[in-house]
Parts: C-alpha cells; sequence; structure tokens
C-alpha cells in the first residue's frame, strides 16, 4: 500500500516544478569538490549570479533523488566539450517520457536516495577519510576485555563489574566516535542503498548500455555490505521510530565498541575504491538527469533539441522560462555580435539573459525553450549584475573594470566564447563610457567569439554599426500609459520617451519644461561639436 501511494505521489509531480526546500550548499558539495578540468568550461560564480542560475536549477530540476539533484547541479554548471551517445539518450529521455511503466520503475528505485543524508555520499570519494587515532589500540583492548569479562561470566560472576566499569568507560569513545565522525554514520548507510540502487537499475538491458562494465565497481562495493549492515540496520530503525530495538542495539553496539571498529574498517577500505564509489555515483545521477529532463519536457509547452553546429545563432520563438508568459522572439543573427538598445524595462537584459541560458540548457541538457534553435559550442561569460565590494574596497566601475578584463583575456585564447553585457562602464562618465566601451566591444568581438551588449549610448551604435548588428527594444507612450510590446527589432533605437515617462507619474511642469529644453540643446550639440566649447564657455562666464 506504501509503495502504491508513493508510486501515485511520484507520478502527480512528474512534468511539475517541484515545490521543495533547496539547501544549497549540500547540493553543491559534489560540484566544489570535483576536478573540472576536462570540462569545456565551469560556469563561473559571476556568470551565474547575472543568469539567476539557481533559480533556473528549481526550475528545470525534476530529479526524484538526492543524488541526481547533485549531479544534476554541476552537469549544469560544467559544460562538456562534447555530447556523447547523445542520440541514445535521447531514445532514453523519450521512453522515460511515454512509458509509464519503464518510467515507474526507475522513480521507485530512486526515490530510496531521497533522504537529505545522501547528500553526504560524495564526501566517501572526494575527501580525506579520518584515520584510526593513534591511541586506537585502546578501543580493541576495550572490546576484548568486554567480550571475554562477557564469556566468563558464567565462570566467575565477579567479572559483571570488570564488564560494567568497561562499559562505563565504553560510553565516551562510543559518543566521542558518534560526535567527531556524524557525516559517516549518515552517508555510509546511504552508500548501501546507492550500491543497491545501481545494482537494479543496471540489471534493465537499456540503462546497463549507459555503464557496461559498471558491475566491477558495483562488487566492489557490495563485498562491504556485511560491515556496513549495522549502520544500515540503525538507519533502518531510526527511520521507523522503533526506540526499543534501537535502544538495545545502542546498548550492544556501547559494549563492543561496534562502530567505531567496524568505521574505521570501512573507511580503510573504501578509501582505496574512490573510483568505483564515483562510477557508481555518476550512473544514478545521469538515470535521474533523463529522468528528469523527461518530466522537464512534459512539463513544457514549448522546448526544441538545439542543433549544435559552427555557425551562428539562430532562433526560432526563442522565450525566457523564468518569466511568465514571456514573448518569445524569432532571431537569426549573422556573424557580427548584436548591439542592443533600449529604454529601461523593454526586455534588453532579459533578452541577453535568454540567449545565455538557452545555450546553457542546450548544451548540458539538450533542451532549448523555443520551437527551434541553432548555435555553435560557446563558452559563457557575463557582466551584468556588477555591484561594489565595500569588503574589499572596491567601487562598482572597478569591479566592472576587472570582470571585463577577464573577458578580454579570455576572447585571445582561440575558444569560441558569448560573452553578454550589460550597460558596459555605466559607472563612469559620458564620454569616457563610450570611448573604452567601442575600444572593448571591438576587441572582445574578434577571433569567432559572440557578444551581446546592451547600451543606452545611441552613440555606440554609429561607432560599431560596421562590427555590431543592431537591434533595439521599444514602447509606446499613450494616453498615459507606457506599453512594451518586449519584441526585438532590426536597427538601432530613434525614440525616446523618458522624459514623457516623467510626465505621466506627474513630475512637475517646471522639471519637465527644463528637461526638455536640455535635451534638445544636448541634440544640437551632438550633431554639431563646434557648439560644445561655446556652450561650456558660455556657461562658465555666467
Amino acid at each position: 500500500m506504501r509503495k502504491k501511494k508513493t508510486l501515485e505521489q511520484l507520478n502527480d509531480a512528474f512534468g511539475l516544478v517541484k515545490d521543495h526546500d533547496y539547501n544549497f550548499d549540500l547540493i553543491k558539495r559534489y560540484f566544489n569538490n570535483k576536478d573540472h578540468s576536462q570540462s569545456f568550461q565551469t560556469l563561473s560564480d559571476k556568470t551565474c549570479n547575472d543568469l539567476d542560475f539557481e533559480e533556473l536549477f528549481m526550475f528545470l530540476d525534476r530529479t526524484t533523488s538526492k543524488v541526481g539533484q547533485q549531479y544534476l547541479y554541476k552537469h549544469l554548471r560544467t559544460l562538456p566539450t562534447a555530447s556523447p551517445d547523445l542520440d541514445f539518450k535521447e531514445k532514453l529521455i523519450q521512453k522515460l517520457k511515454v512509458n509509464n511503466d519503464f518510467r515507474n520503475k526507475a522513480l521507485l528505485h530512486l526515490n530510496k536516495l531521497n533522504k537529505n543524508d545522501a547528500y553526504y555520499i560524495p564526501s566517501l570519494f572526494q575527501e580525506e577519510h579520518a584515520r584510526r587515532p593513534k591511541w586506537f589500540f585502546i578501543i580493541q583492548l576495550l572490546a576484548l576485555t568486554s567480550l571475554l569479562s562477557l564469556c566468563l561470566l558464567p565462570v566467575l560472576p565477579q567479572l559483571f563489574f570488570v564488564f560494567l566499569a568497561v562499559f562505563l568507560v565504553n560510553i565516551v569513545f562510543h559518543y566521542w566516535n558518534k560526535r567527531h565522525l556524524f557525516q559517516y554514520l549518515e552517508s555510509l548507510p546511504q552508500l548501501a542503498k546507492l550500491n543497491s540502487v545501481a545494482s537494479h537499475l543496471h540489471n534493465d538491458h537499456l540503462f546497463n548500455k549507459l555503464n557496461p562494465d559498471l558491475n566491477h565497481s558495483i562488487e566492489q562495493i557490495r563485498q562491504l555490505n556485511a560491515k556496513m549492515s549495522l549502520f544500515r540496520l540503525e538507519a533502518k530503525l531510526q527511520n521507523q521510530a522503533e526506540a526499543i530495538f534501537w535502544s538495545l542495539l545502542e546498548l550492544f553496539k556501547i559494549a563492543f565498541l561496534i562502530e567505531p571498529l567496524l568505521l574505521f574498517g570501512v573507511l580503510q577500505r573504501l578509501n582505496t575504491m574512490r573510483e568505483e564509489l564515483e562510477n557508481v555515483y555518476c550512473f544514478v545521477g545521469e538515470i535521474d538527469i533523463l529522468l528528469s529532463t523527461a518530466s522537464l519536457r512534459s512539463g513544457l509547452d514549448q522546448y526544441c533539441i538545439p542543433v549544435i553546429q559552427p555557425a551562428h545563432i539562430s532562433a526560432k520563438q526563442m522565450y525566457h522560462p523564468l518569466i511568465s508568459n514571456c514573448v518569445a522572439n524569432t532571431v537569426n543573427f549573422s556573424d557580427k555580435s548584436v548591439l542592443l538598445t533600449g529604454s529601461n524595462m523593454s526586455g534588453k537584459t532579459s533578452f541577453i539573459r535568454t540567449i545565455g541560458l538557452n545555450i546553457i540548457s542546450g548544451l548540458t541538457l539538450n533542451t532549448c525553450f523555443a520551437q527551434a534553435m541553432s548555435f555553435p559550442r560557446l563558452r559563457v561569460f557575463s557582466a551584468i549584475r556588477i555591484s561594489d565590494d565595500l569588503i574589499n574596497n572596491k567601487s562598482y566601475y572597478f569591479e566592472e573594470v576587472l570582470t571585463i578584463k577577464n573577458m578580454l583575456d579570455t576572447s585571445t585564447d582561440g575558444i569560441p566564447s558569448l560573452f553578454l553585457l550589460d550597460e558596459i562602464f555605466k559607472g563612469t562618465n559620458t564620454i569616457e563610457r563610450i570611448a573604452a566601451g567601442k575600444a572593448v566591444l571591438s576587441a572582445l568581438a574578434q577571433k569567432n567569439n559572440s557578444v551581446f551588449v546592451s547600451t543606452h549610448d545611441i552613440e555606440l551604435t554609429d561607432l560599431l554599426d560596421q562590427e555590431y548588428e543592431l537591434y533595439h527594444f521599444s514602447e509606446v507612450v499613450k494616453d498615459n500609459n507606457v506599453d512594451f510590446d518586449y519584441k526585438l527589432k532590426a536597427g538601432k533605437l530613434k525614440n525616446r520617451n523618458a522624459i514623457q515617462i516623467l510626465q505621466i507619474n506627474d513630475y512637475p511642469q517646471n522639471v519637465i519644461k527644463e528637461a526638455l529644453s536640455i535635451s534638445a540643446e544636448l541634440d544640437q550639440i551632438t550633431i554639431n561639436p563646434k557648439p560644445l566649447f561655446t556652450h561650456k564657455k558660455m556657461m562658465h562666464k555666467n
């Protein structure tokens, strides 16, 4: 009955966004300790912050196990150099999507790893294990004394007092062990579950093809089952709240110091099996990602499998998955980079983020939020959300300078990259902002790199029109309302409505009048630089 209810809950959740709480400190454990040197790119914390990565992850995450959740996080943050076995994985995703029996079998197995304790499994193959203390022989001696005194009790009843005295000493060592090694008491029972789940999933001929040689790793871990049996038993009893049995088991373990004796022996063995442990972990995580992707696609009104090819970026009806009722845009960019103009709230920054996260999800999950999409394999870098670093005494502008300097260094290494920038150098004065912005954007747009940048500086459109494609977002101010259509349009923005928006919001008429007057004067200065000197000179005399 419990199994049937669990299965109903899992099926009801299929295709839906999770409503669970997210502990990213635990979710990131595997990623943080993993060597990413072989990946095409590891997304930086800066880029993740710019693209609202955690919110994106919570939307994409439809995993069933904590193992799968950790593996998905790592998977999304490490863009691959290639996509091996993609056709076979797509077949598995499709079968998981439409074949209820096949999906239910996987769901039930993976659900055994849905407790928070499973987050600690990577520590068994990623972190240094605790070593036996030099005085460990005392624990062995105390355990032997307890055993001998109990065995000889019928012959020498006086040994009961010896047993009792040793038991009291053992309590100290027993709870010292629990206090210092609690993470193993959580992870070891979950390791046994992980190995059991992997074994059952690997028996399926389709899942077997993901790693045909996994049996060796499974068997190596299975040899530790006897030693880990008490850890599994304790976890089971605690989960079932069988307090009486748990208490008896605890007394038994204290009397003979079972936990420290077994634990250090198991850790010593696990230290030689790190590769086997990770093989099993990754196998289960990979299956959960495939199932999660099937669930994600089932819940989307529109998605596509991208075409990864060395060509320009194009998309049909592309949208941002985190924006409710998002307006989709169809784009077909040339080999040039893209310069976006438009007023605040018109959609520039959201569009830039849409490009970035679609490329990330396309490269990692083979899923894009569009009717169709194609793009080359690109690394993703961004300078969108920048703030002062008061702790390290760095201003907004200095933070932006360092971020863009890293982009410039990266842009020359010959590996195609996507650079996403919002309002470049907005922390400095107009003239230097335009001059520096033009120089930087010209440099970034070379060597097969793609740049998507938004700006309010119309002057940049004239300076970069030979190197960048020009697009804009616009709004309509009518009847004291501002309407945005969020549609990408070719060319640079020609209409400006900022002062009109001030007027709509009941700014004083004298403020509006002066703003319009100065705006008209500045327009003339821009058209003819000569009056600029005269204007400044007159202001100085006044």
